[in-house]
């Protein structure tokens, strides 16, 4: 697929979004955020709700993954007009680079300036334990893939983007003061979807690693690109193999998740206070 024909594709769904939603609510959003696994259930406490399957959007591919939700959910926090996606798509079921970010780079050229992405991932780090919030301050993209690979166009971002600070440190340091106990550290993204060997642990904790997972890095990469300002956060929903001596589980990854809703909801809550 050409870079043209991808950014038709995401001006399609552009128009699409602008003629459901209406073109004065998404011009209104602040902060568009990815939800990842288990995280979907956030989207209940959005007040003036409109929700909308992922497979209604032109052009959008679906998520195929349990516990991820399949929608885009326009809302707002304390009165902050947000919009979520509840899920994401990941290159191990069978999506491009560019597949993967459409959803992101639809949203960003709807206007949305901020963007949060959250993932589930496994704890490396020392003092990181399942249940622990930790915010991203840099990443490694360690899939070996970039959405920014292949025919450049300049609409979505420079050929040669700097990556310098991939991750607000303005709002890195609110997250950081959002809730007691709240991590940092940076995050690995690898390709999946087998989980890490223990040999594979050690060698991401040699790297720097405080955490590791299948997502987020393509879409941070893609969304800086395009000149958002952006934070990630993880939810530490196990330490990784060879750490705790349990095997590794996606239903524990989902379970996690349901448990720490309410905690990423105050988080939240708290970004939405200052972007008002």
């Amino acid at each position: 697929m050409s870079a043209h024909q991808e950014r038709e594709r995401i001006e399609r769904a552009v128009r699409w979004l602008r003629d459901r939603v209406g073109d004065a609510r998404c011009a209104s959003v602040k902060l568009a955020m990815v939800l990842g696994s288990g995280l979907k259930s956030f989207v209940d406490v959005l007040e003036d709700r409109v929700e909308i399957p992922v497979g209604d959007v032109p052009e959008w591919p679906r998520p195929k993954v349990e516990g991820h939700g399949g929608a885009v959910v326009f809302g707002a926090v304390a009165g902050v007009p947000v919009v979520c996606l509840t899920g994401r798509v990941h290159l191990y079921e069978g999506w491009s680079p560019s597949e993967a970010v459409r959803c992101v780079r639809t949203l960003r050229s709807l206007g949305v300036a901020r963007f949060m992405l959250t993932n589930a991932a496994g704890g490396i780090g020392d003092g990181l334990a399942a249940g622990d919030l930790m915010v991203l301050k840099d990443h490694l993209n360690l899939t070996g893939q970039s959405p920014l690979i292949g025919e450049h166009d300049e609409a979505l971002g420079p050929r040669f983007p700097d990556m310098s600070e991939v991750y607000s440190r303005d709002l890195r340091d609110h997250l950081l003061g959002a809730g007691d106990g709240i991590k940092q550290g940076v995050y690995a993204g690898l390709l999946g979807p087998s989980y890490e060997t223990p040999a594979e642990v050690r060698m991401l904790r040699g790297l720097g690693a405080d955490a590791v997972g299948m997502s987020t890095v393509h879409e941070a990469i893609a969304l800086r690109a395009m000149g958002a300002e952006l934070c990630g956060m993880s939810l530490i929903s196990n330490l990784a193999a060879g750490i705790s001596g349990q095997p590794l589980s996606h239903d524990e990854v989902i379970e996690a998740g349901r448990a720490a809703a309410a905690r990423m909801t105050g988080v939240v809550t708290s970004l939405c206070g200052r972007l008002s």
